[in-house]
């Protein structure tokens, strides 16, 4: 039991700390040389960037998983709809070394 909720506590404490943005998507970009995908959002402040996310840029941390191309459509449908989205991150650079790393994506209804 101790374990279970000492595991609880670290999970939500790395996502107290994780980056956070709400706005509406500026750019989408997709390289072929490495299926990169990274995106901005406009209008909406950043917040809580882990220190390795210098630029304001996300990351889809991996694009050829089912969750990357879940995340992926949904920052495309959200730009060809003009929605806001909320991101929230992972606290991580993984995918690239100074741009956060997705963890969620919520489409937001304006």
């Amino acid at each position: 039991m101790k374990k279970l909720l000492g595991l609880l506590l670290l999970t939500l404490s790395l996502n107290t700390f994780a980056g956070s943005q709400v706005g509406k998507v500026e750019s989408l970009v997709v390289r072929a040389s490495d299926g990169l995908i990274y995106f901005t959002l406009k209008d909406g402040a950043l917040s809580g960037r882990p220190a390795c996310a210098t630029i304001g840029y996300w990351m889809i941390k991996d694009e050829n998983s089912k969750v990357g191309n879940q995340q992926y459509s949904m920052i495309l449908s959200a730009h060809a709809a003009g929605k806001r989205v909320q991101i929230v991150g992972m606290n991580t650079c993984t995918r690239w070394r100074d741009g956060e790393d997705v963890n969620s994506i919520t489409l937001l209804d304006d």
